[in-house]
């Protein structure tokens, strides 16, 4: 609540069951993994936000770079974190649009929806429109693997995500006792590391790092993906193709391999190459409009939720199918987790009704709206690793 409604008003209650399917997942991992996660789920989403300062702003995300702008026929979601999304506006307008939010607002005003969407998209932009949620698979699942015989050794995880989901999730699994490794293209570092250097450690504390050049050192990368346990990516099918990996084929020849890929909208069909963050995925899940339902504005819910979420499904998904003796490849949608966790428990009163009834609850209580926080986690060096591993094979160096 305290990152949800407007700047200088009162904090407002969004009626879907984030925080509870957020606490949920926690207490699935620790049943997976007994008395090795401690943590509180539905802190976890408010945690960038608390190490940098972030608070609620209405129809500006807490961390400023998406904003909810009324096009012609409804509300658009659009996002620019970086330098060179600024400098796509004048293609995307096909013509002049200075690089601020008041010009970009009066373009938009004077456009549909599709027509931005469609042009946004093929440019590699981050917007996405304001709908009703529907109900989605928050995975799928590819893999023809029955269960086996659990494994007794902790995973070996390669992360070569970035940014919140992804790190999020090979956090979470060294929670509960992997040995991970991270791993960052020397040519393009996670993008995190822009960011508060306190988020970016909270997510890496205790994390191997590797960065290597995908062109020349690609021997080394191969050699870490082929001694994974789990491999987490939060790339889109071409980026991946691109690299020379197929992480189809590879799960497919190596039995046992679990492969987490994490994008904004899934891997196949259009939809696979459009860009998309935890805000515009937010809303493309529903969840702005199901704050204008709720309150008769349509205001950002929480921080980039749609990340923390993502992250925290992605974790569970994997650790499950290890722990099975599973292999396969397991894909997450940002959009998909969003809207699985709103309609999670949907109201039959009614978004309205029902924000209003937790309100009424939550003042009756007299529980305060508690500011968000972040869990205190040290960050470790990276651990001295053994020649071998509990199956006798070479450990990966980086």
């Amino acid at each position: 609540m305290a990152l949800t409604g407007f700047a200088g008003g009162p904090a407002l209650m969004c009626p879907a069951p984030l925080a509870s399917c957020a606490a949920g997942v926690v207490r699935a991992l620790d049943a997976v993994a007994p008395a090795a996660f401690k943590s509180d789920g539905a802190a976890l989403l408010g945690e960038r936000a608390a190490v940098a300062g972030l608070s609620r702003n209405g129809a500006i995300s807490p961390g400023g770079a998406c904003r909810l702008l009324n096009a012609a026929d409804g509300v658009l979601a659009v996002n620019l974190p970086r330098d060179a999304d600024w400098e796509l506006l004048p293609a995307w307008f096909e013509g002049d649009c200075s690089p601020d939010w008041t010009s970009l607002a009066l373009q938009v005003a004077g456009k549909s929806r599709s027509h931005l969407i469609a042009r946004g998209r093929v440019l590699g932009l981050a917007v996405a429109p304001e709908a009703p949620p529907v109900p989605r698979a928050w995975y799928h699942l590819n893999t023809d693997d029955l269960p086996g015989s659990p494994p007794e050794h902790a995973p070996l995880v390669i992360d070569l995500s970035a940014l919140w989901a992804g790190p999020l999730a090979a956090h979470l699994l060294l929670c509960t006792g992997a040995r991970v490794i991270k791993v960052e293209s020397r040519k393009r570092l996670d993008g995190a590391r822009r960011g508060p250097p306190g988020f970016f450690d909270l997510l890496h504390a205790g994390k191997e790092e590797c960065v290597l050049d995908f062109d020349t050192e690609r021997e080394q990368l191969l050699a870490l993906l082929a001694a994974a346990d789990i491999v987490i990516d939060a790339s889109r099918p071409r980026a991946l193709r691109q690299l020379g990996l197929n992480p189809e084929e590879i799960v497919k020849n190596r039995p046992g391999l679990v492969w987490v890929n994490i994008t904004g909208y899934g891997r196949t069909g259009p939809q696979a190459d459009w860009i998309a963050f935890g805000d515009d995925a937010a809303t493309a899940a529903g969840l702005t409009h199901i704050m204008h339902e709720a309150c008769g504005a349509s205001v950002f819910c929480a921080d980039a939720v749609a990340d923390p979420l993502t992250g925290l499904h992605a974790a569970l998904a994997a650790l499950v199918l290890y722990r099975q003796g599973r292999g396969g490849l397991v894909a997450l949608a940002l959009s998909d987790v969003a809207a699985h966790c709103a309609l999670f428990d949907p109201p039959t009163e009614g978004w309205r009704a029902r924000a209003q009834a937790w309100t009424a609850h939550l003042e009756r209580s007299g529980q305060p709206v508690m500011p968000p926080k972040a869990q205190a986690r040290e960050r470790a060096h990276p651990r001295a690793s053994p020649s071998n591993d509990a199956r006798g094979r070479a450990r990966p160096q980086c």
